[in-house]
């Protein structure tokens, strides 16, 4: 449990924010919350790749997602008990889980994400995996904005007001299986993109002899 105990210990600190300190990570810029994790997603692959010698990207990505999972469910949870109050709240902190997936994703297959064109590439593949179409042209630039556009596409947040209590398990498992979902339509991407890049560097090779 080591590997996700980082995030766990953040998603405490989530949920003690004081309304200034969530609304300036509400005000955050997606692309600087990418820029600002690469070093962290880093440090979690090259973790979890010791953890997991012998596993392939799949494996490794489903890890990934497993983690994001379980914090989604936490999210849930709480989302579910305390209903309307912490529902802004949970909802930043389901678009950053989101995001800090895609990152560790595209960490895990090489992407270069200090390119411009992979953290819109990244943007845009959250963007379609919650039906909001590519971010890059129709959506907020920050994470606030981002989290309110998530609150109207989904119903999750007016079942936890209807019935808090009862709602708990009920948001925690559709957070998780959201996840889940997020997290397949990276690895299709992505494994796609490490093919690519796999066929060009052979071709570079064949033109070198």
């Amino acid at each position: 449990m080591a590997f996700y105990d980082a995030f766990v210990e953040r998603l405490a600190a989530f949920k003690s924010l004081s309304p200034a300190e969530l609304k300036k990570l509400a005000g955050a810029r997606l692309s600087d919350i990418v820029l600002q994790e690469i070093a962290r997603s880093r440090t979690r692959i090259s973790d979890l790749e010791k953890r997991f010698p012998s596993a392939g990207p799949k494996e490794l990505a489903q890890h990934l997602i497993d983690g994001k999972k379980a914090l989604a469910s936490m999210a849930g949870g709480v989302s579910g008990v305390f209903g309307l109050i912490s529902v802004p709240a949970d909802m930043v902190f389901m678009a950053w889980l989101q995001i800090i997936l895609l990152v560790d994703m595209a960490t895990l297959y090489k992407v270069n994400l200090k390119s411009e064109r992979a953290r819109g590439d990244l943007l845009d593949l959250f963007g379609y995996a919650n039906g909001l179409g590519p971010l890059q042209r129709s959506s907020p630039k920050v994470l606030g904005g981002l989290a309110a556009r998530l609150l109207v596409k989904g119903g999750l947040p007016t079942l936890g007001r209807a019935m808090p209590l009862v709602a708990a398990p009920i948001t925690a498992y559709l957070n998780n299986q959201h996840i889940q979902t997020v997290g397949d339509q990276a690895v299709r991407f992505y494994e796609g993109f490490d093919k690519a890049h796999a066929k060009a560097r052979g071709s570079r090779s064949k033109k070198a002899s």
